[in-house]
């Protein structure tokens, strides 16, 4: 394990300080200008071999300067850094935005990811709250004509699916009408895993004493459900991304911004809520396309009603102290919004 000393400590804090804001290499005699101690610049070069000893500083080819390396950026990270209070203008931003009228949780989650691109400049992502206590507490078919149905599906956090779908020629409103009342007497107040996991069971064989064929019926229910019980990923400033690659492989740029669509794919990149904030540089993110890039994520609470998380993914070379500040506020802010949301439907 490494241990630096105080003063190798505000060296490499200088560093990446330096580097994440003006993007050039740091060279000892800028350093001494800035440091909290008197310290001459041979010092700080020898302090400087030893860093670069260790792994935490490299030198590049353009300059004599020093830039952080990925091992720099994680013991910065895990040892040296603290979050900044996030800017008063910031918070306005935030709040303002989230103050609005809303009508589902879909939209101030999506909202949020643009939002948080709109303040950092990098891809965002959001990810709405779990969905293990959300319970099925309306189902109808509203007629359309032209043999189309709008299915409407309503949970009890207040969250509204709906979908058009097109039903077979020899089914008719009224036939459905008995299987519309079949769900509301067996199947409201359920959770949606319950009633996903009964879909698969038992409601088939029971739908059959309503319908000849009940295929056209599940498949109806069966795709409207699913959709609400989904895992549900926003992301905002997708073209935000390129602006920090090296790769010019078309194949590949292709493929990282395929990556952004990929619901199953970036729950793999981002992981599960956790507890704290957390910070992947580099190739500590699990995704090989990434490995030039940090991903810092954040859980936020929402009580009963379950974890959700905020994601934001830019270079390695991001002002991490002001992120993990930005980031602590989103996540408050985010929070308290969705709880004013829940208690109107708890009410």
């Amino acid at each position: 394990m490494i241990t630096l000393t105080e003063r190798q400590s505000l060296i490499l804090k200088a560093i990446v300080r330096d580097y994440t804001e003006g993007g050039n290499p740091v060279g000892s005699k800028s350093l001494v200008q800035e440091l909290p101690m008197k310290v001459s610049s041979a010092t700080i070069r020898n302090e400087m071999a030893r860093l670069e000893d260790l792994g935490l500083i490299v030198k590049t080819h353009l300059s004599s300067g020093r830039i952080p390396s990925i091992k720099g950026y994680r013991y910065y990270v895990d040892h040296i850094l603290k979050p900044e209070k996030v800017d008063g203008q910031d918070l306005k931003v935030i709040q303002h935005s989230l103050g609005g009228e809303f009508h589902k949780i879909d939209e101030i989650v999506a909202q949020s990811a643009d939002i948080l691109s709109q303040l950092t400049s990098y891809t965002t992502f959001t990810l709405r709250p779990e969905l293990k206590d959300s319970r099925l507490s309306g189902f109808r078919l509203v007629p359309l004509g032209n043999h189309q149905v709008m299915a409407i599906l309503v949970t009890n956090n207040g969250d509204v699916e709906n979908q058009t779908f097109t039903i077979p020629n020899d089914l008719t409103g009224d036939e459905l009408e008995p299987v519309v009342r079949f769900i509301d007497d067996q199947l409201i107040g359920l959770p949606l895993q319950d009633v996903l996991r009964k879909l698969q069971k038992e409601i088939p064989l029971k739908l059959a004493k309503y319908l000849q064929d009940p295929d056209g019926f599940l498949d109806i229910f069966g795709s409207v459900l699913s959709k609400a019980a989904s895992e549900r990923f926003y992301v905002g400033g997708k073209l935000n991304l390129f602006n920090y690659t090296n790769q010019q492989n078309p194949k590949e740029l292709q493929s990282l911004y395929s990556l952004l669509d990929q619901t199953d794919s970036l729950a793999n990149v981002i992981g599960p809520p956790g507890q704290h904030i957390q910070v992947r540089i580099g190739n500590e993110i699990t995704n090989d396309l990434l490995k030039d890039y940090s991903l810092i994520t954040a859980t936020y609470d929402v009580d009963r009603h379950g974890k959700g998380m905020i994601a934001i993914l830019g270079p390695t070379a991001m002002p991490y102290s002001r992120m993990i500040g930005l980031m602590g506020a989103f996540q408050r802010e985010l929070a308290r919004k969705l709880l004013d949301y829940y208690r109107y439907f708890d009410e």
